[in-house]
């Protein structure tokens, strides 16, 4: 896994996974601390998150609520897009343009 950016817009690629997650969290957590305003989260190059990774960044959304900033994710992967229909988590993340349920490719 891989983060790069600054308090305003991240670039994470990789895994987000368990084994990444300490990392990522830590990485996360400053940015929102650091900054004001919207926090972008580009995913556009993870590869894979898993169920850790996943809480990693809802941890990044209740942390920069609670400083009156809001997380946006961007890029997310189709694959991934999949997950947060299937777990309803779209209707709490701001994800830039949106996801339609109905446009996913089905698995």
């Amino acid at each position: 896994m891989h983060i790069r950016g600054d308090h305003a817009e991240l670039v994470v690629g990789g895994r987000l996974d368990v084994r990444s997650a300490a990392d990522a969290r830590t990485a996360l957590h400053a940015a929102v601390d650091s900054g004001r305003g919207d926090l972008v989260l580009d995913l556009a190059e993870l590869d894979s998150w898993d169920a850790t990774g996943l809480g990693v960044i809802m941890g990044a959304h209740r942390r920069a609520g609670r400083v009156g900033r809001r997380l946006v994710l961007r890029g997310v992967p189709p694959q991934m897009q999949r997950l947060l229909v299937a777990t309803r988590l779209h209707r709490i993340l701001a994800i830039e343009g949106g996801i339609e349920a109905e446009s996913l490719p089905r698995v």
